[in-house]
């Protein structure tokens, strides 16, 4: 009886804790942003530069975030070695771009300039996808879920020192492309060029995946499998190319990922992959893990209220400097979404059968 009673105690104090967490988020929230807007400390183009900012790198997280619900939805695991993936295509779009830029390519036609890079990147990046999951993965795919989450790990600070072996901890900055410097005007508003290339290239490249994924027959064939496998394999589907299309899916996504990245922030280094994987995988959560659109929804919300969330929830509270919690912000948002919906924005898409 006492443990009965004590067990019940703990949960009570559990529950009472969480729901004054809640409580408390909501009224920061509530509170700070009435406080910004009655303020009227920002304008209406500062706004809308947050907005446009958070898009942009939304879109980014969204590429990510997509190879993370892909192998989640196909293998039922977290490729925690998918923010290194993103790092090598970052880095093989800096090492083409440099060249390009060096022989004069890319100041005369930047459009195929930047279209090579992001092809090169995404080539890096699923080459290394392929070689992980062919070493790290296939081996322990019946294995206990336990397993090749640690071997993700482990993968992921083999790609990070294996890259600092080779280029070094220095910070390479990337070139600058001329064609995307300074600002095109919308409405009397100016927007960088550099902001809208991002986001629109990463548009067409999760509508590229998405058509694949609902379209084609590789892409009924990974909806059959993420479903069960063994019925997949009964009807002839063969399992084992599907995940290793998965795998070079996303990885190709994260690629692309990382040149637009390293456009937007001008540097890459072997650590480049650490934060962005974090927020991407925090996306693919927010949005519901295995759910492609969730992904790219969860995606563009974690860049907008990173963006606009320190000036909106904290400016008008006291806290100094609050754009440098913007990370805390990520993942509090993260927090309040698996409290009131433990399944993401659209829901977690996974088969029941795991």
């Amino acid at each position: 009886m006492r443990t009965s009673f004590g067990e019940r105690l703990l949960d009570l104090a559990v529950n009472g804790f969480l729901w004054g967490f809640r409580i408390l988020i909501v009224v920061i929230v509530v509170l700070g942003t009435f406080l910004t807007i009655r303020a009227g400390k920002y304008t209406s183009e500062q706004w809308i530069d947050f907005v446009v900012f958070g898009i942009s790198q939304g879109s980014i997280y969204a590429l990510i975030a997509l190879g993370y619900t892909m192998v989640y939805g196909i293998l039922r695991m977290i490729n925690f070695a998918h923010g290194e993936i993103f790092m090598s295509g970052a880095f093989g779009g800096y090492f083409i771009a440099t060249w390009l830029t060096g022989i004069g390519f890319m100041d005369k036609y930047p459009v195929f300039g930047l279209i090579i890079s992001m092809m090169f990147g995404m080539l890096v990046s699923t080459l290394i996808a392929l070689l992980v999951e062919r070493i790290a993965y296939r081996p322990l795919r019946g294995a206990p879920r336990l397993v090749p989450l640690i071997s993700a790990i482990g993968a992921s600070f083999f790609l990070q020192y294996t890259f600092r072996g080779f280029f070094g901890p220095g910070v390479y900055a990337y070139p600058s492309m001329k064609a995307l410097d300074g600002e095109w005007i919308f409405f009397g508003i100016g927007i960088l060029k550099v902001q809208i290339v991002v986001t629109i290239a990463a548009v067409v490249m999760m509508s590229i995946l998405y058509s694949i994924v609902m379209f084609t027959k590789i892409g009924k064939a990974m909806r059959a499998v993420s479903e069960n496998k063994d019925v997949a394999a009964l009807m002839g589907i063969d399992v084992n190319r599907i995940i290793v299309t998965t795998f070079a899916l996303g990885a190709a996504m994260a690629g692309a990922a990382g040149v637009l990245y390293a456009l937007t922030y001008r540097q890459v280094n072997f650590f480049t992959g650490f934060t962005p994987g974090i927020k991407a995988f925090t996306a693919a959560v927010l949005g519901g893990i295995g759910n492609i659109p969730g992904a790219m929804v969860g995606g563009l919300v974690l860049g907008i209220v990173e963006s606009v969330g320190p000036a909106l929830f904290l400016d008008s509270i006291g806290i100094p400097r609050p754009y440098q919690l913007k990370d805390a912000i990520a993942y509090i948002m993260l927090v309040m979404i698996l409290l009131f919906r433990p399944s993401g924005i659209l829901g977690e898409r996974v088969s029941k059968k795991a």
